[in-house]
């Protein structure tokens, strides 16, 4: 058999190329992205693998505009393509024209399935207060991550007085739950020894949703919420939200914008500072400038202590003057009416009044001596008048003439035979003496003369 004419290697790629193209239209493609890169001709350029094979992949810069997905390394992703070769190196390779996340639908269904009931169970309802700025940060990530790097860089700008503990853990796999999980209870634990430990910081940078899913764990959640120690999240990069982040006490978008949120910007507070002393010491020289002003004022109306002792002196002595002219003037008028009296005294001298009031008082006497009797007399012959008026009229005056006055039991006068009653007991009074009576029997037919009853 005659040798074969041979082929050059372009012949070749180009009929292994037509025939991977005849053979295989339109094929769709799952596996997870690596190495891709973006030159500058707006191509994307990738290798898709699972776990025993890997394929070169290629998207045009027509077919890249139209493609949402970020395509990330490590992301999960269906590809539509065609399977070719690139003739010049003879790559065996994928040219695709649409890209879309593996698995991400079923994944975002049992996120919102997961949320909502943690969410009901109150899971997310913490709220406290992260001190600013931290003694003591505790920051549970990656140690060889980018984001333990942010963080230590923008803490170190901002506010390098706090201190920083790294407390290593994998922040992707399915190790990665359950060692953060580990972590926050240690943690916990320890803060009870060491109160200076206040604030924990859960970060890590950015992924795909297969590559921040442990973030979503149940139990980890639930480790946030009964954290002692306030928890700040920072998972992934701003439009990444994880369970992690609703469970935790607040929430920062990127591991640095955690790093500004918590701490305070030295700088900015170096330069409030800076204006707070400026303003000071405007107000301090503004004060003292006022201060001055009214020292002077003052030392302007201060005088000296001698001229107002003088001026006391002065007064004094005026005072005293007065007081002077006016005891002398008290004194002459005391003399003055002292000797009025003395010459009243010597015209109406007191022996003589007595001696007056004394013949006054004799003649009272004989006066009284001879009117008394006289008086007495007249008063005496009024009275004896008076008592023969009263005995005229005087009942007892009937009772002298032979009648009696009859009382019963209660001192009642008895007037009428009717008022009594057979045996009762009267009382008789007489002009002289009284008796004591039975009622044996009474009449009561009126009488022209009284009638004597025993």
């Amino acid at each position: 058999m005659p040798d074969a004419a041979p082929l050059s290697v372009s012949e070749l790629n180009r009929h292994a190329r037509q025939c991977l193209e005849g053979r295989f239209g339109e094929v769709w493609v799952e596996g997870e992205l690596s190495g891709v890169s973006r030159p500058s001709s707006g191509h994307v350029y990738f290798t898709l693998k699972d776990d025993s094979a890997q394929l070169r992949g290629a998207l045009f810069r027509q077919r890249a505009r139209f493609v949402g997905a970020p395509m990330r390394d490590g992301d999960r992703v269906k590809v539509r393509g065609r399977l070719s070769i690139f003739e010049p190196r003879g790559d065996y390779q994928l040219i695709v024209d649409a890209v879309q996340a593996a698995g991400v639908g079923e994944l975002l269904a049992a996120y919102e399935r997961l949320k909502a009931r943690l969410s009901a169970e109150g899971v997310f309802a913490n709220a406290r207060a992260l001190p600013c700025p931290p003694r003591h940060l505790l920051v549970v990530t990656s140690p060889s991550g980018a984001a333990i790097r942010d963080v230590l860089a923008v803490l170190a700008a901002r506010w390098p007085l706090t201190q920083v503990t790294l407390i290593p853990v994998p922040v992707q796999g399915r190790e990665a739950a359950p060692a953060m999980i580990s972590a926050l209870g240690l943690l916990n634990r320890q803060s009870a020894l060491d109160p200076a430990r206040d604030a924990v910081l859960l970060t890590r940078g950015g992924g795909s949703l297969e590559d921040l899913w442990a973030f979503n764990d149940e139990h980890l959640a639930r480790a946030i919420f009964h954290s002692r120690l306030p928890v700040m999240s920072a998972v992934g990069h701003e439009v990444d939200v994880t369970l992690a982040d609703f469970a935790a006490d607040a929430r920062a978008p990127t591991p640095s914008a955690a790093a500004e949120r918590l701490v305070p910007d030295r700088r900015e507070l170096v330069g409030r500072l800076a204006t707070l002393g400026e303003r000071l010491g405007r107000a301090t020289q503004a004060r003292l400038d006022g201060e001055g002003q009214r020292l002077d004022h003052l030392r302007a109306r201060l005088r000296h202590p001698g001229e107002g002792l003088a001026r006391q002196r002065q007064a004094l002595a005026q005072q005293q003057g007065r007081l002077r002219r006016a005891m002398r003037l008290r004194l002459a008028e005391e003399r003055r009416r002292q000797a009025q009296l003395a010459r009243r005294l010597l015209a109406h001298p007191p022996e003589r009044q007595l001696a007056q009031a004394e013949q006054r008082l004799q003649a009272v006497r004989r006066r009284l001596a001879t009117a008394a009797p006289r008086e007495l007399s007249r008063h005496r012959e009024r009275l004896a008048g008076v008592v023969r008026e009263l005995q005229a009229v005087s009942p007892l005056a009937v009772l002298g003439r032979g009648y009696a006055i009859l009382e019963d039991r209660d001192g009642r006068v008895v007037r009428r035979a009717a008022d009594t009653a057979p045996g009762e007991r009267l009382a008789a009074r007489l002009g002289e003496g009284r008796l004591t009576l039975e009622v044996l029997e009474r009449d009561n037919t009126p009488q022209d003369e009284p009638s004597s009853t025993q």
